[in-house]
């Protein structure tokens, strides 16, 4: 018991303890929350994905085995996905991406989500997340990372900078 009094009396006194104390407590909930989304993440060699873009060309994972290549899922009504959306966009004529609209709406609202935005890229919608089911996707937006042979490298879950995914592209290639 005196332990504690002390250790109170030491936190409340000092401003240093008190900040330590609390970047500790938001790393523990963060690092928590990492952990919880990523038990489901899938690893290994990447499932295949055949299917239509939005610009009716056909898709097939198997076909990209050349160089890595990024998976990203994300919906038009996520608003971290409207800020990482452009990040996304900015790869495309550097890297294989393909994006998968999941849990949105139909063909025209994400055709039209992308001309409202100014993006351009390729995208699969996945109105009823079967995509993002397969990938073990849980929360938009998520990224997977593949490298040339088909292998999942890197899963980001959450906000990614574009510099952080063309440095994970670059390591790949």
């Amino acid at each position: 018991m005196i332990f504690l009094a002390n250790a109170k009396q030491i936190y409340k006194k000092n401003k240093f303890i008190r900040l330590i104390f609390q970047v500790l407590i938001f790393l523990l909930i963060y690092l928590s929350i990492r952990a919880w989304q990523s038990v489901d993440n899938i690893q290994g060699s990447a499932p295949v994905i055949i299917a239509t873009t939005l610009e009716g060309e056909k898709f097939d994972l198997r076909e990209y085995q050349s160089k890595p290549v990024l998976v990203h899922f994300w919906a038009t009504w996520c608003p971290v996905c409207q800020f990482e959306n452009s990040n996304i966009a900015n790869l495309v004529g550097d890297y294989q991406v393909i994006t998968i609209a999941s849990w949105s709406e139909t063909d025209v609202q994400v055709r039209a989500y992308l001309a409202d935005k100014g993006l351009s890229m390729p995208v699969i919608v996945d109105e009823d997340g079967e995509w993002a089911k397969v990938y073990g996707v849980k929360a938009v937006p998520s990224s997977f990372i593949i490298d040339p042979q088909g292998v999942i490298q890197f899963i980001e879950k959450g906000y990614t900078s574009e510099i952080g995914l063309r440095l994970r592209l670059w390591w790949l290639e």
